[in-house]
């Protein structure tokens, strides 16, 4: 592995958390309030609680991606949500730019969940900051 390939990973992972964040608490607080986004899950049949899960599962997993804090469980958990919310969208047609939204946004955010579970959280995670810091320094000579 060259030195640079561990941060593909972590441009992905921070990405990731970014956008669920921004879904969460900007689009689902700010854009639509948390009254309407409650009332659109339960115009498409979803319980209150679902839309408060999911809130929190946006905001709480992209956190955990930004951070880089238990990574592959969290990017699954979200291409759990992302999923749901290309079922939701399925009826829009592909561009989520559509009116409803289309549903390839979503679906390419699960795709992009599942890549990250497979890559791990690539570099500057506490983890690995914590291991760099406890390596005894190299002599010098």
């Amino acid at each position: 592995m060259n030195r640079y390939e561990a941060y593909g990973p972590t441009v992905l992972r921070i990405a990731l958390g970014i956008i669920f964040i921004a879904h969460s608490a900007y689009l689902k607080v700010f854009v639509f309030t948390l009254a309407g986004t409650v009332g659109f899950f339960e115009s498409i049949g979803l319980n209150a609680p679902i839309a408060y899960a999911v809130l929190a599962a946006e905001a709480i997993g992209g956190t955990l991606l930004v951070l880089g804090v238990r990574v592959r469980e969290t990017a699954l958990a979200l291409a759990v949500v992302a999923f749901g919310a290309t079922w939701v969208h399925a009826g829009a047609g592909w561009v989520f730019s559509n009116e409803g939204g289309g549903w390839e946004y979503p679906l390419f955010l699960g795709i992009a969940c599942i890549a990250q579970a497979l890559l791990g959280p690539g570099a500057l995670t506490p983890s690995e900051l914590m291991r760099r810091e406890s390596r005894p320094a190299a002599a010098s000579g």
